[in-house]
């Protein structure tokens, strides 16, 4: 009985993970057909994304130890995992740069 109460659980929570998706993904994609500057907009945001990504990608190494290799991550599996690490620190870089100009630009106004 005590697994049946667990698995109702489990199956409860992926149905909430599924409305939560659609609520994100699906709701703000219907609104924004309203206004399609917002649409043009996004699809910039998510292009520079690419070329972030892209410019990470190329900048990673494709180095793998042997303990990795037998796991099954190969050099092109590390070339991505290093493009998406370096993505994330230089995101994070702007994003503290962009921090720290707003809140010297808020002082000195």
């Amino acid at each position: 009985m005590e697994a049946f109460v667990s698995q109702g659980g489990l199956i409860i929570s992926y149905i909430l993970f599924g409305i939560a998706v659609v609520g994100v993904v699906v709701l703000p994609l219907i609104k924004a057909f309203d206004n399609p500057q917002k649409i043009v907009k996004g699809l910039i945001a998510l292009g520079l994304l690419g070329v972030v990504f892209l410019i990470s990608w190329g900048i990673s190494g494709a180095e793998t130890t042997e303990m990795y290799t037998e796991k099954g991550v190969g050099e092109s599996l590390s070339k991505v995992i290093g493009g998406v690490l370096i993505m994330m620190y230089l995101l994070a870089g702007i994003a503290i740069v962009g921090i720290v100009y707003s809140e010297f630009h808020k002082a000195v106004k």
